[in-house]
């Protein structure tokens, strides 16, 4: 470990140390996802600076012995008031409980006082799926903004896998380029979340827009390399995506909820309006539980409303 991330990190040898075995196991032995074992770093780092304030000094195992409940809700009020909302608290928190958990096992701590605390309540929020024309329209190349043919159908493809597949943006382009090679596939194997693999039917427009940009793109697509590349020729960078979506919104006039992850969010929305069975819907989504798929359930019936109130006379 450096010394700038030692200062970063505002702790004592032995609990840097305890939290760094806590960190490998999160990719290694859990599987989870680079994105959240960032997310559980950048938390628990911030809550370790807060003891380092709170505490008077660096933290070690025996001040995390002694946490009590309050300094838990002292850290979540100091992050609520530097602007955190209720899903970063619950986040922070859940990752903070996570390294007590380990330090647990591991017979150094009580994590009892952590697991007694309440999450923050969440706000009900329901995904906000595009409509199915401008859907169709997103994902069409011909409405691609980028000059180079090759870039427009690359951009297609990505978009058209994600309203076409529900893929998240990071399946997407977790890709290679042994996926999607003959042209005759029927479905696409996933790896998603956790390392969990699922399959994924594939629409003959789906495959059209990939093998477009197969034939198009000028770099050689070998099966173990990325499927999707960038300009020039590395690795597509989802920020490149989420910038042509942007470009997109404005020239089609759509309104900002409409992104990249909008797309499956839209494919499940479409697929359960039109009579699709949900527990279907979470193996093609690759949910864990249920009830986060269900959450589409919320958005169908508030779209039945929304039409009720503009259409019916007595509305």
């Amino acid at each position: 470990m450096t010394t700038q991330e030692q200062f970063l990190i505002s702790a004592k040898p032995d609990l840097q140390a305890a939290r760094m075995a806590w960190l490998q196991s999160l990719g290694g032995e859990r599987r989870l996802s680079q994105l959240t074992v960032d997310a559980y770093e950048r938390d628990t780092r911030q809550f370790l600076q807060f003891l380092t304030g709170h505490c008077g000094g660096a933290p070690g195992i025996s001040d995390i012995k002694e946490l009590r409940p309050a300094d838990l809700r002292a850290y979540l009020a100091s992050r609520r008031s530097a602007g955190a909302g209720a899903r970063t608290l619950g986040r922070g928190l859940a990752g903070i409980r996570s390294l007590l958990r380990h330090l647990e096992r591991q017979g150094m701590v009580n994590a009892a006082g952590a697991a007694a605390m309440r999450a923050p309540r969440q706000p009900k929020s329901l995904p906000k799926p595009l409509t199915a024309a401008d859907a169709k329209r997103v994902v069409a190349t011909d409405e691609q903004l980028a000059e180079e043919p090759w870039i427009a159908a690359r951009n297609a493809a990505v978009l058209t896998l994600l309203y076409g597949c529900g893929l998240r943006i990071s399946e997407a382009l977790g890709l290679t380029g042994g996926n999607l090679a003959s042209g005759d596939e029927t479905v696409l194997r996933v790896t998603g979340k956790g390392g969990k693999t699922r399959l994924a039917p594939l629409l003959p427009v789906t495959v059209k827009a990939v093998m477009e940009y197969r034939r198009l793109c000028p770099y050689h697509l070998d099966a173990g390399e990325p499927l999707f590349r960038g300009a020039r020729g590395g690795p597509l960078n989802a920020a490149i995506i989420q910038r042509e979506m942007a470009k997109l919104r404005s020239a089609l006039n759509l309104p900002e909820t409409a992104t990249p992850h909008a797309l499956r969010h839209s494919f499940a929305t479409h697929l359960l309006g039109r009579g699709g069975d949900l527990r279907t819907i979470q193996e093609l989504l690759g949910h864990a539980s249920l009830s986060t798929t269900q959450v589409y359930t919320g958005v169908d019936t508030a779209r039945l409303l929304e039409i009720y109130d503009s259409a019916h006379p007595r509305a």
